[in-house]
């Protein structure tokens, strides 16, 4: 047997009443039955996919034989580490038998079931695999006949793709399940689907993390303390809430702001790079130790302030930073678009002598500024007093509240250089050495804090 494809049986933990209700809504006795559609939102970590995956194929192989069904997420990566997987599992302890046709991006599912009459019936149907990420994902899943849609992750997905797949679901019977956790309440999904549950016909649940059985305390008291702000009331709490005011409320200078002397594990320098706009540049250390970060200096220049320098002039300002400092950093990185930053960082004599990598940053916004406020929540990112444009802008950083009724959540792009800079910093470096790695799998959907 090859072990690598073995699937192993689920261990099933005893359903919530929640759980329950999106197991058995469809059933034709359920009060809920006549519902065309579900809605499952709430926390992380709160029971929601699994359940509504379970449910999903179960409704579709006692209702519908020789029909086509899809199953979506933002990725089809993402679909098959958080959904597939596990639903393998599932419909392996509950005598389902499955056909992955990778090269086709097609599940068959087949069921045998023992009638009254001693008779036996056999159903089979199949569950296209579809990943929903940007506006052209909507082409890939026009043409298909479907008698229901599974979107898991939905509010990650754009409406055109969502309403491509709506569209799709002409079998008589056919019905819609999404699961998703909340975002802006200014969110299309919310304002398209959650704010009219009555005209579309849905049935509308909301979980917490208490809705999940299998999470112990200690689990759960983890995931909350990953996440903090605006982040902690949609992912903790599971509501639809704004990000709105400054983006790191809990940065408080009497704290983060420090001299420190420390034998670092490592050191790094991190950038962000503009002509006119701020050029920036921080010396970082880690320590391993202590599982915390520290920008030693800082280099802020602005063209608009006076005096425009080349690329070059730059990288020369940077060497001279580093020399001061008496310091030779592991590697630099630096905003991923510098392409003509990276070009003079890699020709410079004094970095090519000292095998210094190049590198250029992880540029995730939304993940980076949760890594940041986690650190900052559990003070393992400081500052030294000598960064000041950097101590400047962590009270400044704040969320354009003029795209928030348009459902678009982005910072206000001035006066955020310093800010980008420590963003790609702890991103990178994270990413690098898995300092971070339990949070970052999390927040970016690839595992959970077990």
């Amino acid at each position: 047997m090859n072990l690598k494809n073995r699937i192993i049986p689920f261990n099933f933990k005893p359903f919530s009443p929640k759980q329950q209700m999106v197991l058995t809504w469809w059933h034709p006795k359920s009060v809920y039955a006549n519902y065309d559609c579900i809605i499952a939102d709430g926390a992380v970590r709160s029971g929601k996919t699994v359940s509504m995956a379970l449910s999903f194929v179960m409704w579709a192989m006692e209702s519908f034989d020789g029909q086509n069904f899809a199953l979506c997420g933002k990725t089809v990566g993402a679909l098959r580490r958080n959904v597939i997987g596990p639903l393998k599992q599932m419909l392996k302890s509950r005598k389902y038998r499955m056909e992955d046709a990778r090269s086709d991006g097609c599940i068959t599912i087949s069921r045998t079931i023992k009638l009254s009459n001693g008779k036996t019936q056999t159903h089979v149907n199949y569950f296209y695999i579809f990943g929903g990420k940007d506006e052209g994902s909507q082409d890939l899943i026009q043409g298909i006949t479907l008698a229901g849609l599974f979107c898991d992750e939905v509010a990650l997905m754009p409406q055109s793709f969502v309403n491509q797949a709506t569209a799709r679901c002409s079998v008589n019977g056919a019905k819609f399940w999404f699961s998703c956790n909340p975002n802006s309440p200014f969110h299309w999904f919310k304002k398209e689907w959650i704010n009219k549950l009555d005209e579309h016909n849905i049935l509308y649940l909301h979980f917490t993390m208490d809705d999940n059985y299998s999470l112990s305390e200690d689990v759960k008291n983890r995931y909350k303390s990953l996440y903090t702000g605006v982040f902690y009331k949609r992912y903790i709490l599971g509501l639809w809430v704004a990000a709105d005011g400054v983006v790191y409320p809990m940065f408080d200078p009497d704290i983060q702001v420090k001299k420190k002397k420390c034998n670092w594990t490592r050191i790094f320098v991190a950038g962000d790079f503009g002509i006119q706009n701020p050029t920036t540049f921080g010396i970082f250390g880690y320590d391993a130790t202590n599982k915390s970060y520290h920008e030693i200096a800082s280099y802020y220049h602005s063209g608009r302030d006076g005096t425009q320098k080349t690329v070059k002039e730059y990288v020369d300002d940077l060497i001279t930073l580093i020399t001061s400092y008496n310091v030779i950093p592991e590697y630099i990185t630096v905003d991923p678009s510098a392409a003509a930053l990276l070009v003079e960082l890699r020709k410079n004599s004094y970095i090519k002598r000292r095998k210094i990598k190049i590198i250029p940053a992880k540029n995730d916004v939304m993940i980076g500024i949760q890594l940041v406020s986690y650190l900052l929540n559990e003070n393992r990112l400081t500052l030294d007093p000598s960064c000041v444009m950097d101590i400047q802008e962590f009270t400044t950083y704040a969320w354009d509240s003029d795209k928030l009724d348009k459902g678009v959540e982005e910072v206000i792009k001035i006066d955020d250089h310093a800010m980008d800079k420590i963003r790609y910093a702890i991103m990178t470096d994270s990413t690098i050495y898995k300092t971070l790695s339990a949070q970052l799998q999390v927040l970016s959907g690839k595992g959970a804090m077990e």
